[in-house]
């Protein structure tokens, strides 16, 4: 009996899915867990399993179209199984017309009408500029792995492509040579239309790229591979290289997990089949020992990636920067949120002696090193397990009381602003959170991000104290309701039992969405949060 499958709600804020891409095609067999189609939500591309075995007898939406959650998506059964019925009137014959089109050439039609209307060339491949992120509308090509000429497999690193939250590796999944590339590096190019075309050596693709970008070599491939054979040689070593610690051999429910649990599966080691990753690696990962090997290097990016972009001062010239995509997603998202989420603002101060000497003691300890954002940190994923409500995101007909807390760190990079998410930050010790933030921030510097590692945040944590700043307000990082602020702890005159003594203060400042925190329950958080800073013993409590 046939089955019928739906548009999956993949986030809770989808109201349709767009089809990015599907993985089989009608009349193809298809089996439980194989991944069917890549998904793309209002938040990122998923892969969507098959939870049946059967042959695809129908798609109810084609590579590039969206539909609306729970609409027909497409139809599993026997081969040829009568399917009209449930359809709506949609018969097999216009289906496997349109699946029989698409497999003509494979190839989109946009990516024909971006190439010009002339007929691609057999073999040919036309690759254009992928949506990475679900607000993208164009790609930057951070760095270009290949040359035109260069021979290209499946799974060869083609390009780094910088979207509006990370640097994202863009695998080719054909072979041949790279015929064409449409913009150089450091330029950008809208989604979907023509970034490269690969196809046998020599072919004539000039009918496809007029009125495109230049063609980034006008040597013919087979004098050019001639002209830089040791160059192609070392280019080629180094991205299989990078394709080996790529494309790694993972189970669809381990990625899964991992992608759940916020884990980079390329610091893994599989214990399955030929080093594959299975379910019991992601449940037995330790944060801890990867993130400690990769330190050293963490922090040398960390200290090489400045915070602020370079800006060349000229006396009396005006200059420009142009902005990069982050920097225009950081605009839009946090003018959204101070115009959309009315915010209020909460500050205590915080005497810090005993956690000052508590941060010692836990420093004593062999191969342990934390700071104060780390105790700050783990003290906010407890006080939101005694306060759910600030834990919490606003929708119009509804308040969603998140069951997880992960906290979001604000890390400054040379474009702005991005915050790496701490998943399950209530049950991880001190030394987890430090290396995961430390990981995190490292990568987020360098444009090492993962865009899973920036999504499901339920709160979040921004610390200006380093910079000597005593006291700020930030925007609320949306969806979340609320936001810390911290301060630097300073030395100043308090009143301690009826004395005047020198104390180690900080200040923090709680911004609040009124529509979901009322002033008492977030004076309450702070309370919980204040005795979590002041008495660290009562966290094992």
């Amino acid at each position: 009996m046939a089955e019928v499958i739906t548009m999956p709600r993949l986030s809770d804020t989808m109201t349709d899915g767009k089809v990015a891409k599907w993985h089989k095609k009608v009349g193809d067999a298809v089996k439980e867990g194989d991944i069917l189609a890549e998904i793309e939500t209002d938040k990122a591309v998923q892969d969507f399993e098959s939870e049946f075995n059967g042959t695809l007898l129908f798609i109810g939406t084609e590579e590039g179209g969206s539909s609306p959650v729970d609409s027909v998506l497409a139809i599993i059964g026997n081969p040829g199984e009568d399917i009209s019925a449930l359809t709506g009137g949609k018969t097999e014959t216009a289906v496997s017309e349109k699946a029989e089109e698409k497999k003509t050439d494979e190839q989109p039609s946009t990516e024909t009408q971006s190439a010009g209307t002339q007929e691609i060339p057999a073999g040919v491949e036309v690759i254009t500029m992928p949506r990475l992120s679900d607000t993208m509308t164009e790609g930057k090509v951070a760095k270009w792995h290949f040359k035109v000429g260069d021979t290209v497999k499946e799974g060869d690193v083609l390009a780094e492509i910088e979207t509006d939250k990370a640097v994202q590796d863009f695998e080719s999944e054909v072979n041949g040579t790279l015929l064409y590339t449409s913009v150089g590096e450091g330029e950008a190019s809208p989604v979907d239309t023509v970034l490269a075309i690969i196809g046998p050596a020599g072919t004539d693709v000039s009918g496809l790229t007029s009125g495109g970008a230049k063609k980034a070599d006008s040597k013919p491939a087979a004098e050019k591979s001639s002209e830089n054979a040791s160059v192609s040689e070392n280019t080629s070593a180094q991205t299989v290289a990078n394709s080996s610690t790529e494309r790694l051999a993972i189970s669809p429910l381990a990625k899964k997990m991992a992608e759940d649990k916020g884990i980079d599966v390329h610091s893994l080691k599989g214990t399955g089949e030929n080093g594959r990753i299975v379910k019991k690696d992601i449940e037995n990962y330790q944060p801890g020992a990867a993130a400690s090997a990769k330190q050293e290097v963490s922090a040398s990016a960390a200290v090489a990636a400045p915070a602020q972009v370079a800006v060349n001062f000229v006396q009396g010239q005006d200059s420009e920067t142009p902005n990069s995509q982050v920097r225009n997603i950081i605009a839009k998202r946090l003018s959204e949120s101070k115009f959309t989420a009315p915010h209020y603002y909460l500050i205590v101060e915080i005497n810090m002696d005993k956690a000052i000497e508590a941060r010692k003691e836990i420093n004593s300890l062999p191969d342990t090193k934390i700071s104060f954002n780390d105790m700050i940190i783990k003290a906010t994923a407890m006080a939101l397990r005694k306060h759910p409500q600030v834990n919490s995101t606003w929708k119009e007909d509804k308040i969603i009381h998140h069951g997880n807390i992960n906290v979001g760190v604000a890390v400054a990079i040379p474009d702005g602003l991005v915050v790496p998410v701490l998943k399950n930050a209530d049950q991880m010790n001190y030394n987890q959170i430090s290396a995961g933030v430390k990981d995190m921030a490292g990568r987020a510097k360098s444009k090492g991000l993962k865009a899973n590692e920036m999504e499901g945040s339920t709160f979040s944590v921004s610390n200006l104290g380093m910079f000597g700043i005593e006291t700020f307000t930030s925007i609320i990082n949306q969806p979340n309701s609320a936001i810390l602020s911290v301060g630097a702890i300073v030395e100043k005159p308090i009143v301690k039992n009826g004395q005047i003594v020198v104390g180690n203060v900080m200040k923090l400042s709680l911004a609040c969405d009124h529509r979901v925190v009322d002033g008492a329950t977030g004076a309450q958080f702070l309370q919980t949060l204040r005795t979590y800073l002041e008495q660290p013993l009562s966290l094992l409590l």
